[in-house]
């Protein structure tokens, strides 16, 4: 029995760990050839517009579809029923919906006075009195019904007098409606229309729709 231990023999040295060294950074991309820089700048300009005509498209799509429904909208017709006797300024008017489908919703009508003896006034608006629409709802109009109604002129024409035959000859009068507009009842239209005058080559006279107006 070996009484002397057994040496152990010297322990390895640990060679010290090797330090990576950094990555070298990539090198910059080469330079494209100068035609495919103008052909990428082509198809980049390419897309740009192509999104630019399209957003275009839709605009234009949607502005002539509000117009055709704008050109859809009911708008009430005026004509006059002949002046048999009487002041012309007391004759009764009629107004129509010509339109096929719509209803001239809530409509309201004012007469304006806007020229006497051809010279220029303030327009005097008045409302409508003496309404009557052949609906059953009040101010409603239905699609090829129609109304009548007078305008309070007189009030409009105290300064003048009734003596002179001649001023209703020489006044120009319209009649400015007001209604919702359909399917979008919170919003409402106000239209004039076209300007009167008092038409004494037929006979009895009546109120005219000028020929420019």
């Amino acid at each position: 029995m070996h009484t002397a231990s057994r040496e152990r023999g010297p322990a390895r040295a640990t060679s010290p760990q090797k330090r990576r060294s950094p990555r070298a950074p990539a090198p910059p991309p080469l330079p494209l050839p100068f035609d495919q820089e103008l052909l990428q700048l082509a198809k980049s300009a390419a897309g740009t517009l192509q999104r630019a005509l399209l957003t275009l498209l839709i605009l234009a799509a949607i502005a002539g579809a509000a117009a055709g429904l704008w050109a859809l909208r009911p708008s009430p017709t005026f004509s006059s029923e002949d002046v048999a006797a009487g002041s012309p300024f007391d004759v009764t008017f009629r107004v129509e919906n010509r339109n096929l489908w719509l209803t001239l919703f809530n409509l309201k009508i004012g007469c304006v006075l806007a020229q006497v003896r051809a010279a220029p006034i303030e327009p005097t608006l008045v409302d409508a009195t003496n309404v009557r629409f052949a609906a059953k709802k009040v101010n409603e109009l239905a699609p090829g019904e129609s109304g009548t109604f007078t305008c309070p002129f007189r009030a409009a024409l105290t300064e003048l007098t009734n003596d002179d035959p001649g001023i209703a000859q020489r006044a120009e009068i319209y009649f400015r409606s007001q209604y919702d507009l359909p399917l979008i009842g919170s919003l409402r239209v106000t239209d004039n229309s076209a300007r009167f005058f008092l038409n004494t080559r037929v006979l009895p006279p009546r109120w005219t729709r000028m020929p420019n107006g």
